[in-house]
């Protein structure tokens, strides 16, 4: 391995050498894998596995990141629990960890702002993948895009995850599925995409012309109207770098009221939803 890829930096450094698991992690990433699969649960590979299938980057990481629904995450906790797992709910809005022997699983059910929420939809989508050995499946690129638009604090940024799926698959894309899963938060999907343009100029054209047209066109649109009601959404971004808006400023705690509609879904009996 290169020097480089030991310094301090290391974990933010990209390179397409292949990050080896140990074998005690390995066996244990089959194992809850196998558990899964054989239950039947619905879920989708994210984090560095996925990644690497869109892109070719790899990184070291020392957890296996699963995506799937609330109601299918406490399953799978009462599952590993059985096979001799230690298991938390770390947030009940996005995520719960499993873990033995140092290694961990994170159970993710959206983002922790619960802007967005993992549907079934999300793993209908997800597209085969063999992992250690396991024939499985990677969130889609459009889904794996979408969970990373609001990863945008100062100790991690995922903006050029985004830029890096996007140029490491020449924008083959569905646009409007992206569209459909971001939603009013479109700006976000902007910014990304003005930054993947930033650093790749001369692939502008991976994103739609109607796409950009689009998205420039409301960005004016917008722009021209006078809001002096819309609401403050920088804890969306980041409850902590925009702390003192809202502990000194006054401004309102959008992120509070998604977090609490979004706990409240999940307290409800899945049959007040049929």
């Amino acid at each position: 391995m290169s020097e480089q890829h030991n310094s301090p930096e290391s974990s933010s450094v990209t390179f397409s050498e292949p990050q080896l698991l140990t074998p005690p992690q390995e066996a244990l990433y089959r194992e809850v894998l196998q558990v899964v699969e054989g239950r039947g649960i619905p879920y989708a590979v994210s984090g560095a596995f996925a990644l690497r299938e869109y892109t070719g980057i790899s990184r070291m990481t020392k957890d296996l990141d699963l995506f799937l629904t609330a109601e299918d995450s406490v399953r799978t906790l009462d599952y590993l629990r059985k096979e001799g797992f230690q298991c938390e709910v770390c947030d009940p809005v996005w995520l719960s960890k499993a873990h033995r022997d140092g290694y961990f699983v994170d159970l993710i059910t959206g983002m922790s702002n619960a802007v967005l929420v993992v549907e079934p939809s999300w793993i209908e989508h997800a597209r085969p993948a063999t992992i250690v050995g396991i024939n499985t499946r990677v969130l889609a690129p459009e889904e794996l895009l979408a969970s990373k638009l609001f990863v945008t604090r100062r100790e991690r940024f995922d903006g050029a995850d985004i830029a890096h799926v996007i140029y490491g698959t020449r924008g083959q894309i569905q646009w409007e599925h992206v569209l459909r899963l971001v939603g009013e938060h479109w700006e976000m999907l902007l910014w990304a995409l003005l930054f993947f343009r930033y650093a790749y100029p001369a692939q502008t054209n991976y994103v739609p012309a109607a796409l950009w047209q689009d998205l420039l066109g409301r960005l004016s649109s917008d722009s021209a109207k006078d809001q002096p009601h819309a609401a403050f959404r920088g804890s969306l971004v980041d409850h902590n770098m925009f702390a003192i808006d809202l502990k000194e400023w006054g401004l309102e705690n959008i992120l509070e009221d998604y977090r609490t509609r979004r706990m409240a879904r999940i307290k409800k009996p899945r049959k007040q939803s049929a």
